[in-house]
């Protein structure tokens, strides 16, 4: 059995993240990294993906997730006339004494309960065999691939083995506690678990309201704000400064279809994205990280000084695609892929997010290094050497290149911040060529891609077909969010792609073809980016309503896929940082305009 996507809640160490459902179950964890095979992927196949269930025996009994306040600390409660019962879920950190673990407190808070537990890791993506070793209170388990992970499950109740699973039946009073920790079973665990167990708990909800507590955000919607905050927290790696995409890969972006995407690397757009949306919010530690990371990419840069889209979290290259024919799919949805062949795409418009985070990192945090810049001189002279070329786009469609908005319009960005951060810091660079090739861009954009029959930017040369992504055009200062055109261009795409508050990325039927078969949902981060263009055109009214209304389409926990359905439910990698970033900064956008206007809180 399937739960929807929205029905999982997240922990993490900063290292990777486990998915856990309102069921109790642990139904996705790659271990011990983000880019790590699977240990758990029953969210992609109940029988062959492994999991780590605890369910109470509860006749009728109805489950709720809410994590503590501030924190990334999970509890799930199940509720009936019976009994009630909750599980706490986290994973420590580094800096509370260990990572590489998950702490799994179940208590009794109503009623005698009994509980059945069951962990069946299966290695290398359910690929590789595994060998079990059990003690009453302790159960190992072993790859027999070429990965060599290993894990022990710990527990203050009994345990058995059982076709390679580890079992444990126990019962618990008011008040009464267990204890399971999986950690990595290549480090020594602690000698008194109860006691581990609950100072790491202390330990690990003090930090996570420790690093909450240096956000400046004191606005409109600060628990969805804030929550979008601790999930781009958790998508970070700690080690490397970089973010990944999104912590899972293979969930669908249509029930049953065939877009199904590895997500758990690092790409240059989505990163960039989250630097803005953390510095809006005073995060600067983490912004300072990417910005080393992003240093040592352009150190490792093309001869001709261009970079790839996508990386490894450790600035891995080879991202080579290949399907998981042994899994089912969430509810059949096949291929299940991992690695990304986008890696190998042509997208223009990174080097434009990219300058774009580089420049309000410099204004809002500190200085880049000169090493930096003349690293980026390179890259902003590539972009006015190469910005005419057909590429694969923000999308990465599969059916050819073409010549994209988007992609014009972030080259613009490119060159306009490298032209800013030149002036503004009186740094060497060729200014001539680079205002040169910025008025080029401008003036081409304005005349190949603006078509007046339609009275709106099309998304590519020649086209008539609207894409969303030209929401970001005021949000990047190419026009102003008033102006004739654009506010025409905003009406086109009002009447082509949007339906009630969600946005439609582009019309499959009728876009650029993307080269998949199918359809797809609304996309979260276009309606984000729709709200914010309301927002920065004054209508505000309108802004409010249809913020109000994405908030509405969250999961409980008040998380974000990729994609909705037309029912509102879930599609795509889970969470996804896109959305969550674009959350945030039409939040702060929204908020200081209507105080500006003086609406009431």
């Amino acid at each position: 059995m399937f739960l929807p996507i929205e029905g999982y809640g997240i922990i993490g160490d900063l290292h990777t993240v486990a998915l856990v459902g309102r069921n109790g179950s642990i139904d996705f964890l790659c271990f011990p990294e983000f880019d790590s095979p699977s240990l758990f992927a029953a969210l992609l196949d109940p029988e062959r993906g492994g999991r780590f269930q605890i369910e109470p025996e509860l006749a009728d009994a109805r489950s709720k997730q809410l994590y503590l306040p501030g924190t990334n600390v999970l509890l799930t409660r199940f509720l009936s006339d019976a009994g009630v019962a909750e599980i706490t879920d986290f994973m420590p950190l580094r800096e509370v004494g260990q990572c590489h673990a998950v702490l799994r407190r179940v208590r009794g808070v109503r009623g005698e309960v009994a509980f059945r537990m069951r962990c069946d890791p299966r290695f290398d993506y359910g690929r590789a065999g595994r060998s079990v070793e059990g003690r009453s209170h302790e159960v190992r388990f072993r790859s027999l691939g070429a990965d060599g992970t290993a894990v022990r499950l710990r527990a203050d109740v009994p345990l058995r083995v059982v076709d390679g699973a580890a079992l444990a039946e126990f019962r618990l009073g008011e008040g009464q506690h267990a204890d399971f920790v999986l950690e990595d079973a290549h480090a020594p665990g602690p000698e008194d678990l109860p006691l581990w167990c609950a100072r790491t708990f202390d330990a690990t909800v003090d930090y996570w309201r420790r690093w909450l507590g240096r956000s400046r955000y004191r606005g409109r919607w600060r628990e969805m704000v804030h929550r979008s905050a601790l999930v781009l927290k958790l998508l970070t790696s700690e080690t490397q400064g970089s973010m990944v995409a999104a912590p899972t890969f293979g969930l669908p972006e249509e029930i049953g279809g065939v877009r199904n995407w590895d997500y758990r690397y690092t790409w240059i757009r989505d990163a960039a994205f989250t630097i803005y949306a953390l510095l809006r919010l005073g995060f600067q530690d983490e912004a300072r990280q990417f910005m080393r990371w992003i240093e040592a990419r352009c150190g490792e840069a093309n001869a001709d000084g261009s970079l790839q889209i996508i990386y490894g979290l450790a600035g891995q290259r080879d991202l080579d695609e290949q399907s998981l024919d042994h899994l089912r799919g969430y509810r059949d949805s096949r291929p299940v892929r991992i690695g990304n062949g986008a890696s190998g795409q042509l997208q223009l418009d990174i080097y434009g997010e990219l300058m774009d985070a580089v420049y309000l990192y410099d204004k809002y945090a500190e200085p880049v290094s000169f090493d930096l810049w003349a690293r980026l001189v390179r890259l902003v002279d590539w972009v006015c050497e190469h910005w005419r070329r057909p590429d694969e786009g923000i999308w990465e469609v599969r059916g050819g290149r073409q010549e994209f908005l988007y992609s014009r319009l972030l080259c613009w960005v490119a060159v306009d911040r490298g032209v800013r951060l030149a002036w503004k810091r009186s740094l060497p660079a060729p200014l001539d060529r680079w205002i040169a090739t910025r008025s080029a861009i401008h003036q081409e954009i304005v005349t190949r891609f603006y078509d007046r029959r339609i009275g709106a930017f099309v998304q590519h040369a020649g086209s008539t077909t609207l894409d969303a992504s030209c929401l970001l055009m005021p949000l990047v200062r190419f026009i102003g969010p008033t102006d004739p055109r654009w506010l025409s261009t905003l009406g086109a795409v009002e009447r082509e792609l949007v339906d009630d508050s969600l946005v439609f990325r582009y019309r499959v039927d009728r876009a650029a073809s993307d080269g998949l078969s199918g359809d797809e949902g609304t996309f979260n981060l276009c309606s984000f980016w729709y709200v914010e263009c309301l927002s920065r055109a004054g209508r505000l009214d309108e802004a409010r309503l249809t913020f109000e209304k994405m908030l509405g389409y969250a999961s409980p926990l008040g998380l974000y896929a990729e994609e909705l359905a037309r029912n509102g439910e879930q599609l795509g990698n889970f969470p996804q940082a896109f959305t969550h970033l674009a959350l945030i900064s039409a939040a702060f956008d929204l908020d200081r305009r209507l105080d500006a206007a003086g609406w009431h809180a």
